[in-house]
């Protein structure tokens, strides 16, 4: 399957094509399914991975390639494997991941994945999120083992409740709520408790958006503008768009 225009935008930003092959996959709960796969030389050519690292998964639907972004959740280098989880929902790239069986192969470009982590290093974590970004959650709280962190997870459905964070009830609070009136519920959720959490000095913190576009885009405005958060100390990428 050629990639179309996208893959040659991609190209032209110096994207890396790689084929990843299915080993197994794990239905996780109801609504989440975690697919396992060898990297075709990934990692080896990017020398490692680093937190949230994401590539862009291609799919095909009513005969035209679409690509969309997924984080690689447990990677080893040095056995060339990760795997990918997938929030599912009525599309092709829920379709594939119900379907997907060991052989199984995928085209993937990595193009458009930057993250470091703050340095010095935040005593205080604050991520909003969602299913769409649970990995990427997961992933940063497992890059930094210990600090204390605060989540909220919007959810849209009853098997949200039971998705899998990596939590240790002993430095992490999760706070889920419900979406509603398109994330502006979420939102306000977040504005009512998060000056408090901060409190006067919020130079060891560090806050982590990835929701919706919209939602992202408010919540990193109002962090940077109200909250007057340097911008090195916010992190907010929309993860998907509300149709």
């Amino acid at each position: 399957m050629g990639h179309g225009w996208e893959g040659v935008v991609l190209k032209l930003f110096r994207g890396q094509d790689f084929t990843f092959t299915v080993t197994g996959a794990e239905q996780v709960t109801e609504g989440f399914r975690r697919v396992t796969v060898t990297d075709g030389g990934l990692l080896a050519a990017t020398g490692g991975a680093h937190p949230t690292m994401w590539v862009r998964l291609w799919f095909e639907r009513d005969g035209r390639p679409h690509q969309r972004g997924y984080t690689l959740v447990d990677p080893d280098p040095a056995a060339g494997t990760f795997s990918l989880e997938f929030a599912l929902h009525d599309g092709t790239a829920s379709d594939w991941a119900r379907s997907a069986r060991p052989g199984d192969t995928i085209d993937a470009t990595l193009q458009g994945t930057r993250f470091t982590l703050p340095e010095p290093r935040p005593a205080r974590l604050f991520v909003i999120g969602d299913p769409a970004s649970l990995p990427a959650v997961n992933s940063l709280l497992d890059s930094l083992p210990g600090v204390e962190a605060t989540i909220w997870c919007e959810t849209a459905h009853a098997p949200d409740e039971k998705l899998p964070f990596r939590l240790d009830p002993s430095h992490h609070t999760l706070r889920t709520v419900p979406r509603r009136d398109a994330g502006a519920h979420l939102v306000a959720e977040v504005k009512a408790s998060l000056p408090g959490l901060l409190g006067e000095d919020a130079s060891d913190a560090y806050i982590w958006i990835a929701c919706d576009t919209a939602t992202t885009r408010a919540l990193g405005s109002y962090a940077r503008k109200e909250l007057a958060l340097p911008r090195d100390r916010v992190h907010a990428l929309g993860y998907w768009r509300a149709g």
